[in-house]
Parts: structure tokens; sequence; C-alpha cells
């Protein structure tokens, strides 16, 4: 598998409600062990777990980690101080109610959309 240099060059996210860890590491250019680690450093990623303690990723969570990845591995942020900036902005001012991941899988869902008609 070849190592994603930015988000550009990854996979579309397809239009499925649940990944698997193997799934969303292949769609992020990401290791399994680096997510589970990942999610014990940032509150914000919180994959569902089900039968047997396995963890299922939704849309926003592989947004996210795109964004984590990004900040760290691109941008050159500390695990710290990628956490300090992803924290500021889960936490939504009264003009932006709704938050960039959100704004970003909305985005995407329409240019989808768009792309199939």
């Amino acid at each position: 598998m070849l190592e994603a240099k930015n988000n550009d060059e990854l996979p579309e996210i397809p239009p499925k409600r649940y990944f698997t860890i193997g799934e969303v590491g292949e769609l992020c250019a990401v290791k399994p062990h680096v997510l589970r680690y990942w999610e014990a450093e940032f509150p914000q990623l919180k994959p569902v777990k089900r039968r047997g303690n396995r963890r299922y990723y939704q849309r926003g969570d592989v947004i996210l980690i795109r964004q984590i990845k990004s900040l760290l591995y691109e941008q050159g942020y500390t695990i710290g101080g990628a956490r300090q900036k992803m924290s500021a902005k889960a936490e939504p001012t009264p003009a932006a109610a709704i938050s960039s991941a959100e704004l970003s899988a909305i985005i995407a869902d329409l240019e989808s959309v768009t792309a199939a008609l």
C-alpha cells in the first residue's frame, strides 16, 4: 500500500454507514494501531463498538481522522497541539452552529450527488 502524502491523494470515502478499522486504515493511509492510539489521545474520536469490542467508524470519524492526520503529518503539530486545535474546533461559536467536520461531510455528500447526476 502506498503512503499518501496528503489528503488530496486519499481515496474517496464510499457511501457506507460504518467502516471497519482496516477499511479506515486504507481510506486514511494510517495503520490500525495508530488509529487505536489516536482514540486514546483525541476525545472527539469515538467509534461505535459492537460485538467482541470491534470498532465501527462512521463517515464523520473518517473525516476527523483525515483532519488529525493532516495536523500531525503535514502541518507538523505535536499530539498535544493537534488535540488543542481539534478541541478549539469542536467548540462552536454562536455564528457557526455546525462543525467543520459536519460541513465537510455535507459538502462531500453534495458533491457525490452532483457527480451522480
